[in-house]
């Protein structure tokens, strides 16, 4: 069983009353940005074992009588079809999945705000589709003058020449498909059109990561630092926050370098900033969630040293650049970290090893995979003519999960050789061994009529959270099958071919 750092439970409770008491002390609405996942929080539940990946989530169901819901999308990420990594979808179509995760939550979702808007093509059918069904779109043009001159950003000609979106509830939160998105202009522009019909709104910001109250080494602050290395934010203590109260307390350098004009005009808006700094805008409480600090630090250097194994594999692939593998390095390092802190690196490096010696492998490329299981025991597996590496590591993995003798053939050798064949002589892919994808099928199918399958697809769900790690970059079709498990997966930044041309 693993061990919880993390109480969902009492961060619930916390976070909710928090955001209820910010709303009650309000004569308006309270404009809530949210950034970060909402929902499939995934790295929060890796560097915070026992969160619940969609606990923000469920803060916001709790009150959702009292909640509307703002999606932002800037107009050129329409354009440009811009691609969330993470869910292999277009920033587009990531609003339309957000409105309906949203409803599904029992949340009101159905007020689009398109940014920057500037009469773009694909923008422009993008409002279409959604009026088609039934949503209220509105159009928020640049803003003029910004950021510089707030005395026209602060007027009828910057947020006052945008629509005002209606909404019915105190809260309004304000989300988006990802950064850049128009989420705080969007919010600044709500309550600009308020405090001119005497409503006195505010605004406040809902970010899981860094956390506030931690120090700033702390490792889950420190891996908040190497996941957005890419963007090059870095943790700083909030020099603001610490003339005012005499407290150190950490946020990210774009909310410190972006607070001096945010707080002249929240000044220019309502009269007034009531916030100092920075940290006074969030109303982030995950930090009283943690039950079990050990816990969640080891958790963190996991997915420091995970961040940095994942930065040189999508370097290798053209998905980020060296300097976002030197960041990666220069923070492990820091934190006296290296990958064979990791234990499943050396062990799939060794089975490797192994496969080498005996002359395994398929065109004489061995590749190896490793699964850590919840009781600390490693499987491991190499790629052969018939299997890729994944498959035959997570077979291992679920025969030694379920105490079935090695030799114990869970997919009948006959239906992998049928499927090979096939894929050799009739489909013609780009690949004839089996990846993990194709083997979770047959798996299934073999569960019909196999035993010993039937209990391994059984305990397929143990497997979640396990620790991976590959010598190879994973095929696409090994790739689906390790996302659907949600295994934490790594691999070492080499294409288990030869040739140039490296199809995924």
């Amino acid at each position: 069983m693993a061990i919880v750092g993390f109480d969902s439970e009492k961060y619930l409770a916390e976070q909710t009353r928090y955001i209820m008491e910010r709303v009650g002390r309000i004569d308006g609405k309270l404009y809530l940005e949210c950034g970060g996942k909402l929902m499939g929080d995934y790295h929060a539940s890796r560097v915070l074992p026992g969160f619940d990946p969609d606990v923000k989530m469920r803060v916001f169901q709790s009150m959702k009588d009292k909640i509307d819901v703002i999606v932002c999308i800037y107009a050129g990420d329409i354009e440009h079809r811009k691609i969330r990594s993470d869910f292999g979808i277009t920033y587009a179509d990531n609003v339309l999945k957000l409105i309906d995760d949203y409803n599904k939550w029992g949340l009101l979702c159905d007020k689009v705000v398109i940014t920057r808007y500037e009469h773009q093509e694909m923008a422009d059918k993008f409002k279409e589709r959604l009026e088609h069904d039934g949503l209220h779109v509105y159009l928020h043009r640049p803003t003029k003058g910004y950021p510089a001159d707030v005395e026209r950003i602060v007027s009828d000609e910057g947020y006052g020449a945008n629509p005002y979106v209606e909404t019915e509830r105190p809260l309004v939160i304000v989300t988006a498909p990802g950064p850049g998105s128009g989420k705080l202009g969007t919010c600044l522009g709500q309550m600009y059109h308020d405090y001119k019909a005497g409503r006195k709104s505010r605004y406040a910001k809902f970010e899981t990561f860094p956390v506030w109250n931690l120090p700033i080494d702390h490792p889950v602050n420190v891996a908040y630092e190497s996941a957005t290395a890419d963007i090059g934010d870095k943790n700083r203590i909030d020099h603001f926050h610490l003339a005012a109260y005499g407290v150190p307390t950490v946020n990210y350098s774009r909310d410190l370098e972006a607070y001096p004009l945010l707080k002249r005009i929240l000044e220019k808006i309502t009269g007034e900033c009531v916030y100092k700094s920075p940290t006074d805008m969030g109303v982030n409480r995950i930090a009283f969630g943690i039950v079990n600090d050990d816990v969640c630090r080891q958790a963190a250097n996991q997915e420091i040293i995970r961040r940095f194994l994942h930065a040189q594999s999508d370097f290798a692939v053209g998905q980020c650049t060296a300097e976002t593998v030197e960041r990666c390095r220069e923070i492990m390092q820091r934190c006296g970290l290296n990958e064979m802190d990791r234990p499943v690196v050396s062990a799939a490096r060794a089975a490797r090893e192994r496969g080498i010696a005996r002359n395994k492998g398929f065109n004489g490329i061995v590749c190896a995979a490793a699964i850590q299981l919840p009781d600390g025991r490693i499987a491991t597996g190499c790629n052969t003519p018939l299997m890729h590496a994944a498959s035959s590591a997570m077979l291992n993995a679920l025969k030694l999960l379920g105490n079935v003798d090695h030799d114990t053939d869970l997919i009948s050798p006959a239906i992998i050789r049928n499927i090979t064949d096939l894929k050799r002589t009739t489909l013609s892919g780009r690949g004839v061994s089996i990846n993990l994808d194709e083997m979770l099928i047959c798996l299934a199918m073999s569960a019909a009529v196999n035993r010993y399958a039937e209990r391994a697809v059984g305990l397929l769900p143990q497997l979640r959270g396990c620790e991976m790690h590959l010598t190879h970059i994973p095929s696409s079709g090994d790739t689906a099958g390790l996302r659907k498990l949600r295994l934490h997966v790594t691999s070492d930044p080499k294409f288990p071919r030869t040739n140039f041309y490296h199809p995924l």
